[in-house]
């Protein structure tokens, strides 16, 4: 007998029969002998349409009640599967965040999992129970409701399986696993069986769409195998895990794109020390996440400072930001929204020579300008034209041999 989590998407939970799948393959794992702990998101487009309303009534929503609001999706689809599981004949029983208790920070709508209380959870599945839990959601130590940001379900499960202990933790979605990079886009893409920690953190963090970055933090930190499978099929998927010499072997494992983040410039700043940190700490102090920074040469004591931040906080980030350069006596503020970000991962960058400048010269060779680049041992980023995402993936996929021509 195994502790197996199990999380499913929105795309699986779309509809009452894509519910009843779900409940299929939940019977159909516990039947096997295991314990069953089921994670799942709202319905498809329910947190798209409770957002909106939010944004009807306000330009810039209450962020505590934004979350009471929004963690609203996840209670409908918990209860359903929940009935489904209970008129097949199986014990089951639904669980809000609160009710667990999954303990997070305040940190309303990014919320962190702080702590996750097991004792009910034990008791229950010592009793035979499919637990079903919301995902996205948890409770701060306010007893306010928070949510963990979009894609925050499969951060949920993984966080559930570190808890339990659980042998191991399905991702089910709606691909059948991590692929060199988005198949929609390229055709070539191929799936990858195993890949890092590392490796999926990166890609999760600079685009991919699979997985939720602090998920794959989760799963790192507690050594949880994550296996991404589909719901529509039974094909086995992408296991992430550890890494091993076999994945280092790998020059490039994937490309990541992300067309969400916004260009922001502070033109002719004064270039002296502390002048960034002036620039970024009320950023933070928001609870912005700044990407990509660059800064110009100084030039008769002025500088430009440029930086990305994702496209949901960008009128919050601007604000922010005309405000700092009125009282630092920068020029302008400028912005540019139409850019992308395409960044290409993998293990075997750290003991291969070259690899930036391939990447660079396939760019130049579509006649793509690079804007801003950012690198880390086993990743570079760089900052393109919007219109240029699709080419520069699919030229970049065959310039590293992952299509397999």
């Amino acid at each position: 007998m195994a502790l197996v989590v199990q999380k499913y998407g929105g795309t699986s939970m779309g509809s009452v029969d894509r519910i009843r799948n779900v409940a299929k393959r939940v019977a159909k794992t516990y039947d096997a002998g295991n314990d069953m702990v089921v994670v799942v998101s709202a319905m498809s487009g329910e947190t798209n349409k409770l957002v909106a309303l939010a944004n009807e009534v306000s330009e810039f929503p209450d962020s505590r009640e934004y979350d009471v609001l929004v963690a609203a999706g996840e209670q409908v689809s918990i209860a359903l599967l929940a009935m489904c599981l209970k008129a097949m004949g199986y014990k089951a029983k639904s669980y809000l965040g609160f009710q667990i208790p999954i303990i997070t920070d305040s940190a309303y709508s990014k919320a962190r999992i702080e702590e996750i209380g097991d004792e009910k959870m034990r008791a229950d599945l010592k009793e035979g129970t499919i637990l079903i839990v919301a995902g996205f959601q948890g409770v701060d130590s306010q007893g306010s409701i928070t949510t963990l940001g979009r894609g925050g379900s499969d951060t949920s499960a993984v966080a559930m399986a570190a808890a339990l202990k659980a042998d191991v933790c399905e991702i089910y979605t709606d691909v059948d696993g991590v692929y060199t990079t988005d198949p929609n886009l390229c055709k070539d893409a191929r799936k990858i069986e195993r890949i890092s920690y590392e490796e999926m953190l990166e890609l999760a963090s600079l685009g991919a769409k699979v997985l939720q970055i602090r998920s794959v933090e989760f799963a790192k930190k507690y050594n949880v195998d994550v296996h991404v499978r589909s719901s529509f099929n039974e094909n086995l998927g992408t296991m992430v895990t550890k890494e091993d010499n076999e994945m280092e072997a790998v020059l490039v494992s994937g490309i990541a794109y992300a067309k969400d983040e916004v260009k922001i410039a502070v033109m002719q700043v004064p270039d002296k020390p502390g002048i960034a940190a002036q620039i970024l700490s009320p950023l933070s102090d928001a609870n912005i996440s700044v990407d990509m920074i660059v800064q110009n040469v100084s030039e008769a004591g002025f500088t430009d400072f440029t930086f990305t931040v994702p496209m949901a906080d960008f009128k919050k980030a601007l604000a922010i930001t005309k405000e700092t350069a009125e009282s630092i006596a920068a020029k302008e503020v400028l912005t540019d929204e139409n850019i992308s970000k395409v960044s290409i991962v993998g293990l075997g960058m750290r003991s291969h020579a070259g690899v930036a400048t391939t990447m660079f010269k396939t760019l130049a060779a579509e006649g793509i300008n690079i804007q801003m680049i950012s690198t880390s041992e086993i990743k570079i980023s760089v900052v393109v034209d919007a219109k240029y995402t699709e080419l520069a993936v699919r030229v970049l996929h065959d310039a590293f041999g992952l299509s397999g021509k």
